[in-house]
């Protein structure tokens, strides 16, 4: 059995959500529907589909392997819908020839382009001399795991492994998480005023419009799906929920094997 059909459902609530189930305004028949976008080929429903569903732009429709099956991407959640827009499906697809998780190579692609939209300049970034390996590790605080994560940062740093944090305060704004995450920000040196923070020291800085990266950082968590920290992600956009030990997390990166 491929390996991917036993972890075949996903939850992809949030991308469906306010998705209308009215059988009118999207052709079934292979004719150009009303509203599809310049230069559609007949049968391209595309337009209409991210009309039905709100929220959802032109963009996040996309035409899938499967006939008479849409792609529709909202932030980093992928799902399916039929090219009536009356069904909506659930669920990673899956090609059993190549043994592929196309939504999950979605995905990654997603969660790439959405990383980089944050500069490296606005991260607090633990570096060795030469990384063979760069991850973006959402952070918290006061987060047990996180700060045994950050405990064994020169050990990731000896491994190769180059560290980018962003911030995601679990408790949301205005919580003590949420402060101690803008108090290091706005420290002269972040990266030792993370590693203070961390280790339970309080870090007293003036006040530097923080809110604004910090807010930054955990919408663009919530737009990856972040749900705990830590959260790793690598440099294929793979995402890595939860505390990986240096060693299992260098041998993963070097051979894609736990």
């Amino acid at each position: 059995m491929p390996k991917y059909v036993s972890v075949f459902l996903v939850l992809a609530s949030a991308l469906l959500s306010g998705a209308a189930v009215a059988q009118t305004g999207i052709a079934s028949n292979p004719v150009i529907a009303p509203g599809a976008a310049p230069g559609a080929k007949p049968g391209d429903n595309r337009a209409a589909i991210a009309k039905k569903i709100t929220g959802l732009k032109l963009e996040d429709v996309r035409i899938s392997p499967v006939t008479g099956v849409y792609e529709i991407s909202r932030d980093s959640n992928v799902s399916y819908v039929s090219s009536d827009g009356r069904y909506a499906i659930v669920g990673d697809m899956i090609d059993l020839d190549s043994d592929a998780n196309l939504s999950e190579n979605r995905r990654r692609a997603i969660r790439q382009r959405l990383i980089e939209t944050v500069p490296e300049s606005e991260m607090i970034v633990f570096s060795p001399k030469d990384p063979k390996y760069t991850v973006t590790v959402f952070t918290d605080i006061d987060c047990g795991y996180c700060r045994k994560l950050h405990s064994q940062i020169a050990e990731y740093n000896r491994l190769g492994i180059r560290v980018r944090y962003l911030f995601f305060p679990r408790t949301g704004p205005d919580t003590d998480s949420w402060h101690k995450a803008e108090a290091v920000w706005c420290a002269s040196d972040r990266n030792e005023a993370l590693t203070k923070a961390k280790q339970g020291a309080t870090i007293s800085t003036k006040e530097c419009g923080a809110n604004n990266i910090v807010a930054r950082d955990y919408e663009l968590g919530h737009k990856l799906a972040v749900e705990g920290t830590p959260a790793i992600f690598l440099s294929t956009g793979e995402m890595l929920p939860g505390y990986a030990p240096p060693g299992k997390l260098a041998e993963y990166l070097k051979t894609g094997r736990e």
